[in-house]
């Protein structure tokens, strides 16, 4: 009898490569979380709050309406115009709806966007440490990652010079995040610019990636558009997940050229054929209505950023710098004698705290581990007391 031999694509093989790596602590942590041990979770950057309620009644409301349909590719217009005010009123340059595309979440309209853009074989620069994520995405899409260590001594600024001059023959995009995950780093005005405008001289996209733009400490967020002069080369991501508390609505958008962002929508079409309607509605309530609890989340993230970066400092052998905006901290154990990895795997086995290995996010940050703030005062008090106690075993 003959038997069936099951090919796959060379895109599953390429997500294959090491990609659960950075997870592999929170996933053991997760076991022992099943078995019903006491494990308290600081990898996954989830808001622990609910999504306001006023958006909840909105989408409710929706789907009583009817509004259950096909949705346009692109997004559908009442959405997009609250995207492009929005955007228009934190930058110079005048947002229209035709340049805003919908995505379901960030991540895909990343993943749409280097698609669209970038062939396999086509070489993208992306600082690191990085968000996890982009390493599959840009696997899935075949291209090459080249890496440009952020600087870790100065609260894991931005290089500028050092993306110029790792500029390549095969380089047809550069991406970056501010405020950046997982360092909490933010790109000024002037950075942003300058890079914009180098990549314009060089027939590069730029993508920025600003998913965390509502929730900064030191200072506002400034945009890629706000801080651009042109736009042609510019793609810009953001999303609902994080501001709102909406990471499992799966809502976000690009803010790209129109020529662009009807490929987008092409795209999205052959792949997704649209988000939901009512979700939609929700989001664009969301947009116009709820800065409220959206400052009411900003200011608890600071008063737990605050709490941890304080604990952490008091604690012998480890260290962190105080982070501009996100929802992370990294905290160096270089002090130690363990890099990230090691730390990380030493401080679940014997205090049942999981934290993120900083190494999964780039080299820069091996001897770092990424600590969520996404869990409330009261789960970060016992979390600090634990690590606390595991760190004066290490002393001894």
């Amino acid at each position: 009898m003959n038997t069936f031999t099951a090919r796959y694509s060379r895109t599953t093989a390429r997500l294959d490569q090491g990609s659960d790596a950075a997870w592999s602590v929170h996933y053991r942590a997760l076991q022992r979380l099943d078995a019903g041990e006491d494990v308290i979770l600081l990898c996954v950057g989830d808001p622990n709050f609910d999504t306001p309620p006023l958006i909840f009644g909105e989408a409710l409301a929706a789907m009583r309406a009817g509004r259950t349909h096909y949705s346009s590719a692109q997004g559908e217009y009442q959405l997009r115009l609250a995207i492009a005010e929005l955007e228009s009123r934190t930058s110079p340059h005048p947002c229209r709806p035709e340049e805003v595309v919908v995505f379901p979440g960030a991540t895909n309209a990343i993943f749409s966007t280097v698609a669209t853009l970038l062939d396999p074989g086509d070489e993208i620069i992306i600082p690191e440490p990085m968000y996890v994520g982009y390493t599959g995405m840009m696997q899935a899409v075949g291209v090459s990652v080249k890496n440009v260590p952020l600087i870790a001594t100065r609260n894991f600024a931005i290089d500028i010079e050092a993306i110029k001059a790792a500029v390549s023959r095969d380089t047809r995009a550069v991406m970056v995040n501010t405020p950046g995950n997982p360092a909490g780093n933010m790109i000024s005005a002037a950075e942003l610019g300058d890079l914009a405008a180098f990549c314009r001289a060089r027939d590069l996209w730029l993508i920025c990636d600003e998913v965390y733009s509502m929730i900064t400490f030191r200072e506002r967020h400034r945009s890629l558009r706000s801080s651009a002069r042109e736009l042609d080369n510019l793609v810009m991501i953001d999303a609902l997940s994080k501001s709102h508390a909406m990471s499992g609505w799966r809502i976000g958008w690009a803010v790209a050229p129109e020529p662009l962002a009807e490929r987008l929508a092409r795209f999205g079409g052959a792949t997704l054929f649209g988000c939901s309607q009512f979700i939609q509605d929700a989001a664009a309530y969301a947009l116009r209505h709820d800065d409220v609890y959206v400052e009411k989340m900003r200011l608890e993230y600071q008063a737990r950023r605050d709490f941890v970066v304080e604990r952490i400092n008091a604690m012998p052998r480890l260290a962190c710098d105080t982070p501009d905006a996100g929802m992370f901290v990294m905290m160096n154990t270089s002090a130690t004698g363990l890099d990230g990895q090691r730390f990380a795997e030493a401080l679940l086995a014997n205090a049942a705290v999981s934290t993120v290995p900083g190494a999964g996010f780039g080299p820069s940050g091996h001897d770092f581990v990424r600590i969520t703030l996404a869990q409330d005062h009261k789960q970060l008090a016992r979390a600090m007391e634990r690590i606390a106690s595991f760190c004066q075993t290490l002393v001894r």
